[in-house]
């Protein structure tokens, strides 16, 4: 049973959260605290996080932080002030996959917690179509494995992340318009996210290209969307 563990400070909130996936084959637990929420998250592993950012005790960046530094699973931020594109940019920046406002309704918070764990799973379709990974000099994605490294140092990605990276690996030398950016990595859920590959583009090349200003693993195609080039081995 997929176990989903939600952070939530506000009791009205959690409840309402909690029976929008009461109907689910999910296994939920809550805490109202961060400090609460990082103990439970050590105990009981869950698949995915649900993380105010406003907590007591510990705020939700600082767990969000800590989650990162021992876990991949994916994590989707709650906020109850209006989000910008710079906030999501921060988001990806403490480590989280999603970061949406507060209220959600129901039904878009059961979409968003299938296509979070979608995106965290390497489906067989992705095993058998794509190749094994990318390797030069820099940069080694080892797409069954999950691993990615820069420069030889080991680089951690969100599930979010990694399926970008591994999309454009499987598509290398492909120009992937916007739109099937969204359709293959984010899904249905997500095609009115124009916004979306943009930021998350900009933040993968932040982790993965020797100088972002000049990226020679993920260029754009003006207009139209992106490509995966890579370097001459």
């Amino acid at each position: 049973m997929t176990k989903i563990l939600i952070i939530e400070d506000d009791p009205r909130m959690l409840r309402m959260l909690e029976m929008a996936v009461q109907d689910e084959d999910y296994d939920v637990l809550t805490a109202s605290n961060g400090l609460e929420g990082l103990r439970k998250f050590h105990n009981s592993q869950p698949d995915l996080v649900v993380l105010d950012v406003k907590l007591p005790m510990m705020d939700g960046v600082t767990v969000c932080q800590r989650i990162r530094e021992l876990s991949n699973v994916p994590v989707l931020m709650l906020s109850a002030t209006a989000i910008a594109e710079e906030d999501i940019a921060k988001g990806l920046e403490m480590g989280a996959d999603e970061y949406v406002r507060k209220p959600i309704g129901a039904v878009e918070f059961r979409a968003r917690l299938k296509a979070l764990l979608r995106r965290a799973e390497v489906s067989s379709a992705d095993k058998s179509s794509a190749p094994a990974g990318y390797s030069d000099e820099y940069l080694n994605v080892d797409v069954e494995s999950r691993r990615v490294s820069v420069d030889g140092v080991e680089q951690r990605l969100t599930p979010t992340e990694f399926k970008l990276l591994a999309t454009f690996i499987r598509h290398r030398g492909q120009v992937l318009t916007f739109q099937q950016l969204l359709e293959q990595v984010w899904g249905y859920e997500y095609t009115t996210e124009h916004h979306y590959p943009r930021i998350y583009v900009s933040h993968l090349r932040r982790k993965i290209e020797p100088d972002v200003k000049n990226p020679v693993y993920i260029q754009n195609e003006y207009g139209i969307g992106y490509r995966f080039v890579g370097r001459s081995v």
